[in-house]
This record gives structure tokens, C-alpha cells and sequence, in this order.
């Protein structure tokens, strides 16, 4: 627990760390100039915490020794060294920077006061800052960043310019109800997600990017971890992952079948483009796309129940439809259709004396029908786990009294 005197302070810049005693010192000359400004500015103290991630060349000793204060963080990764010292730290507002002397903190006073002025989070964009000669790769200035940042305000629409950049500010306050739990480089995309998604006020200012003071290659992987920036915005992106595919697929499986139907039971004389072969892929694709729905649902759930989502609005107008019984009950009628479909299908083949038959639409159709109306029932339960093992999947709104 913090001491007294530990109140006073009201701003924690934190760096995480792994043997970088080649740069801490710059590092952290920065930040006192920055503490200089902030304090003259603001009237607010600061404090610099280090989050160590396992160094062995010095830098714990360092540190202590130029004023700072030094945590272990047990668990490996970018994230883990962050999200350890955010949860240290003393101040109402927090500065996260890299060690490795990449990132000018004095810029980080007018990330502070953007956060006194009432943002939740404070981006630094190195866009509308500046990129000196050297600190970035092409590869990473010209396709990763722009790309990776692109699909971010696709997805989300945090509506910044530069989502990579590794000098932020941003609330204890907003920390807390960020609950972000990413351990490697997708801590970065983690912490602008949830902050588009659970609304709150998101500012840039601009940043300096200069090359690092490091005699080693850098912890990044551009490709190993770009690809985990991505892989990972689609999974916070249900709606993109799971629902757009589905439902496309489901339009085209359905007309497919539809025109297939109607030929079916006008003419099955006059010849029709689509044919068996076309049927059995309406049936795969209203299949698919079902079970792809009910995985965008499962996936909604889940960051409503884990607190960055809301429910849609309709939901919670449906909240009282969005149950394992109704689940269970179209489900339970879909699969009697099928098996009927199919039952009627064999009694006219049986009595055609097991004659080859000229279409394989009513087969098809039974079939799909007993997929849906089972992916129906096993989704309901799905569902209904991760709702908390509770029959009604989104809680309706209590009821006032009038």
C-alpha cells in the first residue's frame, strides 16, 4: 500500500523493461524535464516507475540509483511488463514509454494536460509528429503501420491516425475500466479497442519518433508481431469475423436453393442452370453461415459479459426472446422438418422401387434443415454458458415502478 506521502503524487510515467541500461539514463533525464513542465504547468507531481521484465545487465540498480522506482513483473511480454506497472503505480494519470530512448517523454507534458482537460487516453501520433531518419523501417512506415492502423478504425473507429505508437497517457481511472489483459505487443490495439468500444474520450498529440540507443536488435518482431496485432483486432471484431461472412453466405446459400426450389415444384423438365451440384452448395453455404451467426452472437456475448461491449439495443429489446429454450425450441422444430422432409423423400424413392432421382434438392433441403436446427440447439447451449451458465442470455432492464 502506498505511504502517505504517496498521495501527493498524481502522475506516473512508467517504462517497462528488459536490459536496457544502455539507454535508461537518457530515458530518464527526459522524463525530469518532463516532471519539470508538468509541475510548472499543472501543479502536479510525478513519479517514474520501472517495470522490469527479468533484466541482467544492471538496469534495476540503475534506475534506483538515477530516482526511480523499480517493480519485478514476473510475466514475460510487452503487455504483462505494462499492465504490472499501471497497476504500481501511484498517480491519477499514467505515461507509458519505451526504454529504449525511441520516444522524447518532454512530449509527454501535453499528453498530461490533455488527460487534466478531461481525455480518458492520450495517443501520441508519430504521423503528425515527426519520424527522424532511421528510427523506423520502411516496411513498418509505409505497409505495417498504416495497414494495421487502417483496419483498427475500420473495425472500431477509434479515429486516430497512429494506433502503434508507444507514448500514451491515460487515466488510472480509465485503466481500471479498460481491464486489459494482453501480455505481448497486442497490448497496444487491446488498449485502443476497448477504449473505442466502452466509449471512452480518446485525443492525440503529436510524438517524436527517433532512432533507439540500443546495441542489440530490438525485442520487435515487424512480422511475427504484426501478424498478432492483426489476428488479434479480428478477434475483438465479431461483427467482422463472424457476422458479414455469415450473413453473405447465408444470402447466397438461399437463393441458390430458392431458385432451386421453385424449379423443383414448377418444372423439373425445363432445364436450370443450377443444378444438383449448385444444390449441394446453397446447402453448405446456409449451413456455414449459420453457425457463423451463432459464433458472432457466442462472440458478442462474451464482450458483454467480459464489460467492453454493450448489448445492442435490439438485444436487450429481445432480451426476453434470447434464451436456451426458445433456442431449443426452433432449434427442436427445425429438425422435425428436416426428418420429415427426408422421411417423404424416402417413401417416394421406396415406392419408385429405389429408382435413381432426378434431383437432389428435397434430400438437400433435409439436410440443411436438420444442420440448422441442430447448430440451433447446441448454439443455445453455447450461449447459454457464456452467459454464465444462465438460460436467458442478456439480463432485461429492470423494470420501474410507475
Amino acid at each position: 500500500m502506498p505511504d502517505a506521502g504517496d498521495a501527493e503524487v498524481a502522475v506516473t510515467f512508467v517504462m517497462p523493461c528488459l536490459d536496457e541500461a544502455r539507454s535508461l539514463a537518457h530515458c530518464i533525464g527526459r522524463i525530469r524535464e518532463a516532471e519539470a513542465a508538468i509541475q510548472t504547468k499543472y501543479g502536479l507531481r510525478s513519479e517514474i516507475l520501472i517495470a522490469d521484465n527479468g533484466s541482467t545487465d544492471g538496469s534495476q540498480a540503475l534506475a534506483e540509483s538515477l530516482g526511480a522506482r523499480v517493480v519485478e513483473v514476473p510475466r514475460k511480454g510487452y503487455g504483462a511488463a505494462l499492465n504490472g506497472g499501471f497497476r504500481a503505480a501511484r498517480g491519477r494519470y499514467l505515461v507509458m514509454g519505451d526504454a529504449d530512448g525511441s520516444y522524447d517523454f518532454r512530449e509527454a507534458a501535453d499528453m498530461v494536460g490533455a488527460l487534466v482537460g478531461g481525455a480518458d487516453l492520450c495517443m501520441g501520433s508519430r504521423f503528425k509528429g515527426a519520424i527522424l531518419p532511421g528510427a523506423m523501417p520502411w516496411k513498418n512506415r509505409y505497409i505495417g503501420n498504416p495497414l494495421l492502423t487502417g483496419i483498427l478504425n475500420l473495425l472500431f473507429r477509434p479515429r486516430v491516425s497512429d494506433a502503434h505508437c508507444g507514448l500514451r497517457a491515460l487515466t488510472h481511472d480509465c485503466f481500471e475500466r479498460l481491464d486489459l489483459t494482453g501480455s505481448g505487443m497486442e497490448f497496444a490495439s487491446e488498449m485502443v479497442i476497448k477504449a473505442a468500444l466502452k466509449g471512452e474520450t480518446i485525443v492525440e498529440r503529436p510524438a517524436t519518433l527517433s532512432p533507439d540507443l540500443r546495441d542489440r536488435p530490438p525485442h520487435l518482431r515487424p512480422w511475427r508481431d504484426g501478424w498478432r496485432h492483426l489476428r488479434y483486432l479480428f478477434m475483438l471484431s465479431p461483427a467482422w469475423l463472424f457476422a458479414l461472412p455469415g450473413a453473405i453466405l447465408e444470402v447466397i446459400g438461399l437463393f441458390i436453393l430458392l431458385l432451386s426450389g421453385v424449379h423443383f415444384l414448377v418444372d423439373r423438365k425445363v432445364e436450370f442452370f443450377f443444378g444438383n451440384n449448385w444444390d449441394i452448395l446453397g446447402g453448405a453455404l446456409v449451413a456455414v453461415g449459420h453457425i457463423a451467426l451463432i459464433l458472432a452472437l457466442a462472440s458478442h456475448l462474451h464482450g458483454v459479459q467480459q464489460g467492453y461491449r454493450k448489448a445492442p439495443p435490439l438485444f436487450v429489446r429481445l432480451a426476453g426472446w434470447l434464451n436456451l429454450e426458445t433456442m431449443i425450441t426452433g432449434g427442436g422444430a427445425l429438425v422435425i422438418l428436416g426428418v420429415a422432409d427426408l422421411a417423404a423423400m424416402f417413401t417416394a424413392w421406396n415406392s419408385k422401387q429405389l429408382t435413381h432421382a432426378d434431383s437432389v434438392f428435397p434430400v438437400v433441403l433435409g439436410a440443411v434443415l436438420l444442420s440448422l436446427g441442430a447448430q440451433t440447439i447446441l448454439g443455445g447451449f453455447l450461449l447459454a454458458i457464456i452467459g454464465g451458465n444462465e438460460a436467458q442470455f442478456i439480463q432485461a432492464p429492470e423494470q420501474t415502478e410507475g
